[in-house]
């Protein structure tokens, strides 16, 4: 900060300097104002700086506005061409009568910080106190890392609730698969008891007639004997 702060002293003095010897004589007295120190969101469109001036003993002509950037490398002349259109990085603005001007930086990025300038000239007036500048405005683009946390961690929320529902959701399928193999097992137990049964009753019933069909043969080979013998004495009495 003590850096910038000297380099910034030494940059007004060079400018005051360079326009201390376009000038000569020594009434008129001009005086620059401007703010210390400027701080917006990278993602703000447009930042104003305001230069406010005044001048005593001086005569009665427009004055001219000149800007300065001192940045992270040499310094810059803006607006040479008079930056009067919205559509460019720079726009000036100038309410003379007010004793107003300001520098507007369009579509803000975190390179336009730096140490802006304002200068006023009297461009006729031959005299050094007719040239002076402001002392600067320190502007400082942030990035919003409050909206970047924030982000975060709506996305770790969401990843940590993705997950748990996946888990459930795993967990759930595989009860409801071993519910069914469970119930498929019980069915095929049921299905082979049943078949098991019906085997037992099929074996009982073939049983059954089995001595039935010969104890039906027997007596029918005891009626044919008997029969026979009945025969035998009736002939052979």
């Amino acid at each position: 900060m003590e850096t910038v702060k000297r380099g910034k002293t030494i940059l007004g003095l060079e400018i005051n300097l360079i326009l201390f010897y376009v000038g000569a004589a020594r009434a008129c007295i001009v005086s620059v104002s401007q703010p210390q120190y400027l701080e917006v969101d990278h993602t703000q469109e447009a930042i104003t700086i305001q230069c406010s001036y005044s001048h005593v003993g001086c005569p009665a002509e427009q004055p001219r506005s000149l800007w300065f950037r001192y940045g992270a490398h040499q310094p810059e002349n803006l607006c040479l061409d008079g930056c009067t259109s919205d559509a460019g990085k720079f726009t000036v603005k100038e309410a003379l009568t007010q004793n107003q001007v300001s520098l507007t930086v369009n579509r803000v990025t975190l390179n336009d910080s730096a140490i802006y300038i304002c200068g006023i000239v009297l461009p006729f007036s031959k005299e050094p106190g007719a040239k002076r500048t402001g002392e600067g405005t320190m502007l400082v683009v942030r990035e919003m890392k409050g909206l970047h946390s924030l982000l975060i961690a709506v996305l770790s929320l969401l990843s940590i609730y993705m997950t748990v529902v996946l888990g459930i959701f795993v967990v759930l399928s595989k009860s409801k698969s071993n519910s069914l193999r469970n119930k498929e097992t019980e069915d095929s137990q049921k299905k082979k008891s049943a078949w098991h049964i019906f085997q037992e009753i099929a074996q009982e019933l073939y049983n059954k007639r089995r001595v039935e069909t010969r104890q039906q043969s027997i007596k029918c080979k005891i009626s044919q004997r008997r029969n026979a013998d009945i025969k035998h004495i009736y002939l052979f009495g």
